[in-house]
């Protein structure tokens, strides 16, 4: 995989909130939205204490953050479902990366995002991502949701790139399980390819 990981210009940015263990599990998708977009931060979410560096990116000027969650959850105020386009910040995607639980309790008891806009996601279609069950066929892998969000940003190719780059881990995954070999002329692959300078 190293090998073809992504060099993607984007003028987004991604801050992951990771639950305790998730940066641990082999099927956690967060990483391969780091690979594709060079402005990704990462941080370990604790209820109790919030790491300095967090808040120094979100009071950063140059960014215009979004915490990406359901609208249901949010004050309606808050919820948005476009990205503004005409403003000199960058978006700033918040993603709680975790389980649909753990992602609830994050939004719930993280009193420093309460400032900033709720994007609120209506995909057409359903999850592709098949490593890991979900309660409901609505939710999404980090990676998928990384996606969404550069799309609308119109961060087009990076959006692109990082769907197939999704595709290939997911297909590389589940090859390694049963111990088949990596097929590089596959459709996945050829896709990636495609998609990459």
């Amino acid at each position: 995989m190293c090998a073809l990981r992504p060099d993607v210009p984007t003028r987004s940015g991604m801050c992951l909130l990771m639950a305790n263990i998730e940066p641990l599990k082999p099927s956690n998708t967060g990483w391969l939205i780091a690979d594709v977009v060079a402005d990704s931060f990462a941080f370990g979410w604790a209820r109790t204490e919030v790491d300095p560096a967090l808040l120094a990116l979100l009071s950063d000027p140059q960014w215009q953050p979004y915490v990406v969650f359901p609208s249901a959850f949010a004050d309606a105020e808050r919820v948005v479902q476009q990205v503004q386009h005409d403003t000199t910040k960058r978006p700033l995607f918040i993603l709680l990366d975790g389980t649909w639980d753990e992602a609830r309790k994050m939004f719930r008891k993280s009193p420093y995002l309460d400032r900033f806009p709720v994007l609120s996601l209506h995909p057409d279609q359903l999850s592709r991502y098949t490593l890991r069950r979900s309660q409901t066929e609505a939710h999404f892998c980090t990676a998928e949701v990384g996606a969404m969000c550069l799309d609308l940003a119109n961060d087009t190719h990076a959006s692109q790139t990082l769907d197939a780059y999704l595709d290939v881990y997911t297909t590389r995954y589940l090859q390694a399980k049963q111990q088949r070999p990596v097929d590089l002329t596959d459709a996945v692959h050829v896709k990636l390819r495609e998609l990459m300078p």
